[in-house]
């Protein structure tokens, strides 16, 4: 049963006591079943995350089933938009599947568990995208709440599901490459 952020009950009338003190009562009442039916149902409002332009792309439904319930302490949380994830309340980590896919890039790029990502430290969001997978997966996430080294330990896996075509080139491949002539 999906979570609503307003329950029927709260707008519901009965007939016959209109008292202040059965108002009150009501009140309370309603309440009350509102607060048990959140409690039950372990409901938090669903995080509002916008869609990436290929979130449709079938692609990033295997990473999508293959992500972790947490990420450190922050625990896996509903989105409202599809390929969209969120760790945390509040959110530390937002995941987003069909991303623009980056192409050649001097900002840095690191793997972890085979798994390429390009980083752009920002102030405070970091954002982290997969580089060589199509569609791309992108992370954001504040490294003053979250370590980049768990949120990309824990979330590469998941982005291996998407294969690679491509991978980051360092230094030590450059070192020796063919002169034009």
């Amino acid at each position: 049963m999906p979570c609503r952020s307003a329950s029927p009950l709260a707008t519901h009338e009965t007939a016959g006591n209109t008292s202040a003190a059965g108002n009150r009562r009501r009140a309370g009442s309603v309440l009350a079943v509102v607060a048990a039916a959140f409690a039950l149902g372990g409901c938090s409002p669903a995080v509002d995350v916008a869609p990436a332009a290929d979130a449709a792309n079938p692609d990033c439904a295997p990473m999508m089933v293959a992500l972790p319930d947490a990420i450190g302490d922050a625990r896996l949380r509903k989105t409202n938009s599809q390929a969209t994830a969120a760790w945390g309340d509040p959110s530390r980590v937002i995941l987003r599947c069909g991303v623009n896919v980056p192409g050649p890039t001097t900002d840095r790029c690191v793997t972890v568990n085979d798994v390429d990502w390009v980083i752009k430290e920002g102030n405070p969001v970091w954002t982290l995208t997969t580089y060589g997978r199509e569609p791309a997966t992108e992370i954001l996430m504040d490294p003053e709440k979250i370590s980049s080294a768990t949120v990309l330990a824990d979330l590469s896996a998941a982005a291996a599901k998407i294969p690679a075509s491509r991978n980051c080139v360092g230094q030590e491949e450059l070192q020796d490459l063919p002169t034009s002539k």
